[in-house]
């Protein structure tokens, strides 16, 4: 039975998104969960071997990258992602029976939860002061403890420690997703589909036109990028890594040959390419009549 770690304790998101790709088929057998306590944590039990593999949250629709997660993917010895899933998320608003609205004066909430009820609170809980929590999951066992009145959980973990809600479906933007990916030590790349996505960290030079540079190799073989986002190396200010999410696969030629553009001139840590649970953009374009060409000529067939 293989071990996958995800960022627990049990009822958070990550867990769901744990039991979609039980659902999906993704693991061949059943699979015992690992709980931890945080999306570094989670990631190390993948590469000290405790663990197969590690369900963390990637990105938001409304708060962009989960940062705890990225800096961990970045640092450390590499890591694979090989699958990914999205959940739609919302919040309850969770106190112990008996607790009304006008008694919160502490609701707790991991901070990336937090900012997305922020017009919420203030507009019904305006006397309230946000406390972390250490995650989703651990907003509800605060409550329970009585270390907080209130806590910005999930409807799951309500249910199992037997709180009440004052509020449910919660969120100032509605229809707002979480990415979750599926983490494994490096191993052969999952198959292209046809529907993939490829991540990359860049390690770029502090100089000027460097991310310029690094981005053209993606804009000069027609490659959508889904997303950039910067996060600071915490060596000086002003020094920044940057994550880049490209549509398409590694076997897809023209994304490899940007790959090989990129590791010629400044650091690439590869991160992964796998299948899409939604996809978007155009695919790259084909480049079999390029190569088609340049064999033709090789073998000295002349010109197409």
């Amino acid at each position: 039975m293989p071990k996958i770690a995800y960022f627990g304790p049990s009822g958070t998101f990550t867990e769901i998104a744990l039991a979609q790709f039980e659902a999906a088929g993704v693991f061949d057998e059943l699979v015992e969960r690992v709980p931890a306590g945080s999306p570094p944590s989670t990631l190390d039990l993948v590469r000290d071997g405790v663990v197969d593999g590690a369900v963390v949250p990637f990105e938001n629709s409304v708060e962009g990258g989960v940062a705890p997660t990225l800096d961990s993917l970045a640092l450390g010895s590499p890591l694979q992602i090989v699958a990914e899933t999205e959940i739609e998320v919302s919040f309850s608003i969770l106190v112990r029976d008996g607790v009304t609205a006008d008694q919160v004066r502490t609701i707790g909430a991991y901070p990336h939860a937090s900012a997305q009820v922020r017009g919420w609170i203030a507009a019904n809980l305006p006397n309230a002061e946000v406390v972390v929590s250490s995650s989703n999951a651990g907003a509800a066992l605060d409550v329970q403890a009585g270390t907080v009145d209130a806590g910005v959980s999930t409807a799951l973990a309500g249910q199992m420690l037997g709180l009440a809600s004052l509020a449910d479906n919660v969120a100032d933007v509605g229809g707002a997703v979480t990415r979750f990916v599926l983490v494994t030590r490096p191993a052969p790349v999952p198959a292209r589909t046809g529907a993939d996505r490829t991540a990359l960290v860049l390690h770029l030079d502090n100089a000027p036109g460097s991310l310029v540079q690094a981005l053209s190799e993606f804009a000069a073989r027609g490659i959508d990028l889904t997303r950039i986002e910067s996060r600071p190396m915490r060596t000086e200010l002003g020094t920044y890594r940057f994550f880049v999410d490209c549509v398409g696969h590694i076997e897809d030629s023209l994304v490899a040959e940007a790959m090989r553009a990129l590791y010629r001139k400044s650091g690439v840590r590869f991160l992964g390419s796998w299948a899409t649970a939604n996809s978007t953009g155009p695919q790259p374009p084909s480049d079999d009549k390029a190569i088609a060409w340049i064999e033709d000529i090789k073998r000295g067939e002349g010109e197409r």
